[in-house]
């Protein structure tokens, strides 16, 4: 989603990363705490490394009884102040960067729920997936690891670069010219790290895609004996990834032989200068070991500083995705006029609907007018825009033109909220959650209803005879998706859900297509009663189920060419009469 940079450090990437630090903020007390730890670890080190002079000079040269009896306490008592400095340090970093990835999912996952339709079939939902589980993970190794990192080796070197002046200036110009090289590194590792991190969390996405599109279907995946093909396109997708993994891998690998042969040439050069005829004459045993003691301990650091830069340019670039997606607008919601219950009275005027990325318009030209409390029933064939039409209603999308009036209004000027809280929907796919049968019944504004009321809305849909055989009732928990049920008991807890909403706008989308004989005709007559007193429209593929709805509009390619009931359009000899011709026959069929 997001442009290249061909700098590192940019004033893009220093705004991403002061808006990252401000997740940090209200642990601004945690991270001191462990910043205090950090300077305790590396004060410790320099401490230690300077310790060296006194040893070799004073204690085995001189053979000081006074350091043979303290050196041992003072080495461990050394080595405790950095050990709880470094359980400090560790602890509160962890702390702080768990808190982080734990709002930064928050926010990406409360952008999900309020971004548009529009949104969620633009990208595969594997990818969409993937920001959660992999992509925030990396954000917190930029947000806070990498500021372990910096400010403990920072000070370390800083330390040790203080020890080796107070003993040797001559000996510290080696440095010279190992840190320049170092630097450089960084410099390439880091833009090589920006270059595949993108390409990495595209690569978790497809991962994460394809296996939740292979569990998804693996009844079809076994029907239809797919296994060998998911395997194959599953390695594929995972071969590309453990490429781009094994590239970050050969970027660390040569980072670090090539950091290590510049500190090994360093060293060898102050071997070098230490050893001249001259040097050995004035320099004490005990001043070269502490600068090579504090020397050996900088090159780690100055190795993992060099790494860090690659930890955070991998961890703005998962930052600049992830505020992509909080940053991306809303759902529009520009009504200013709160309904309180709707008549009901819809009136569909001229509108059309062309999709994002589409070039054929789904709906062209639309007119349908829905009295208060009428029935009314769209045909036609898949693909002729029933469910378009529909989806206008709750305003999962607006029309390209044309109108939808409510009421006398149109139906924009009315708040997203109020207008969706006029709308009971049941679909054909049921979407049920790892919950249980009440809190499915009484999902989101529904959730204050009593037990009675969740008790008597199953009743009215005829699901408490199944419900009432499960374990603990209604707070039997139904699993992901309602697994646990069958497509018809699933749909009976959907069509409760709409009976308790109560609202006065009803729409079915192939509402009975996943019920038997008997379960359908108990259902229907539910329905009947709920659809009393409502505005109603029912998407229906079996004809015999809308023969009593007050009108039937027959569309075709995104146009209504027929508006009737039943008998009406059964005597115009139409579309409707040969759909009904069709199903009649393949019913004669199925008896015979």
């Amino acid at each position: 989603m997001s442009r290249t940079r061909t700098t590192i450090w940019d004033a893009e990437s220093w705004r991403i990363y002061k808006r990252l630090l401000v997740y940090t903020r209200r642990y601004w007390a945690v991270g001191l705490i462990a910043m205090l730890g950090m300077l305790a670890d590396g004060g410790g080190q320099a401490v230690f490394a300077n310790l060296f002079k006194i040893i070799t000079n004073e204690l085995f040269t001189k053979k000081d009884p006074y350091l043979i009896f303290w050196m041992p306490i003072w080495i461990i008592a050394l080595f405790l102040v950095r050990s709880i400095g470094t359980f400090v340090s560790s602890y509160g970093i962890s702390y702080m960067g768990r808190h982080v990835v734990q709002e930064i999912q928050q926010d990406v996952f409360d952008a999900y729920l309020r971004l548009p339709v529009e949104f969620f079939g633009a990208e595969p939902s594997g990818q969409q997936i993937s920001r959660i589980t992999y992509t925030s993970e990396q954000v917190a190794a930029a947000a806070t690891d990498a500021i372990r990192t910096v400010v403990t080796d920072v000070f370390t070197v800083i330390a040790m670069l203080v020890v080796m002046l107070h003993n040797s200036v001559y000996l510290t110009s080696v440095l010279l010219v190992m840190v320049p090289m170092i630097a450089l590194i960084a410099a390439v590792v880091s833009r090589r790290y920006r270059q595949i991190s993108r390409r990495i969390q595209g690569s978790m996405g497809s991962v994460t895609g394809t296996v939740e599109e292979s569990v998804g279907a693996h009844r079809e995946v076994r029907v239809y004996n797919g296994q060998t093909h998911e395997s194959s396109h599953f390695g594929d997708v995972s071969r590309r990834t453990r490429r781009l993994n094994l590239k970050i891998a050969a970027t660390n690998a040569a980072s670090s032989s090539t950091i290590q042969f510049v500190a090994a040439s360093a060293l060898a050069a102050l071997v070098f200068m230490g050893t001249r005829p001259q040097v050995l004459n004035e320099m004490s045993a005990g001043v070269f070991v502490a600068v090579l003691t504090a020397m050996g301990m900088m090159l780690p650091a100055l190795r993992r500083l060099a790494n860090v830069q690659a930890n955070i340019q991998r961890g703005l670039s998962a930052a600049e995705d992830l505020f992509e997606i909080i940053d991306l607008p809303p759902e529009p919601d520009r009504g200013t006029l709160v309904l309180d219950r709707t008549r009901g009275d819809l009136s569909i005027q001229g509108v059309r609907l062309l999709y994002p990325r589409s070039e054929a318009e789904a709906l062209r030209g639309v007119d349908l007018h829905c009295a208060p409390g009428t029935v009314t029933a769209l045909v036609g064939r898949s693909g002729s825009g029933k469910s378009s039409l529909v989806s206008l209603l709750p305003r999962f999308y607006t029309p390209s033109s044309g109108r939808i009036v409510l009421d006398g209004e149109d139906y924009q000027n009315y708040t997203l909220a109020s207008l969706r809280r006029q709308i009971a929907w049941v679909g054909q796919s049921v979407v049920l959650f790892d919950d249980t049968v009440a809190n499915n019944i009484a999902y989101g504004e529904l959730a204050g209803a009593s037990e009675a009321e969740i008790e008597a809305a199953a009743e009215a849909a005829n699901a408490m005879e199944f419900i009432a055989r499960l374990p603990q009732g209604i707070h039997t928990h139904i699993g992901e998706g309602g697994n646990t049920l069958s497509g018809g008991q699933r749909q009976r807890i959907a069509i409760a859900r709409a009976i308790l909403k109560n609202a006065p706008i009803l729409v079915l989308d192939e509402a009975t297509s996943a019920l038997d004989t008997e379960s359908e005709r108990l259902i229907q007559q539910a329905l009947q009663k709920l659809m009393r007193n409502r505005t109603t429209l029912v998407i229906a593929h079996r004809l015999s189920t809308i023969e009593g709805a007050d009108q039937i509009a027959v569309m075709e390619q995104g146009r209504i060419v027929e508006r009737g009931n039943h008998a009406e359009l059964l005597a115009l000899g139409g579309h409707y009469a040969a759909l009904h011709r069709m199903q009649f026959h393949d019913a004669q069929l199925g008896g015979d």
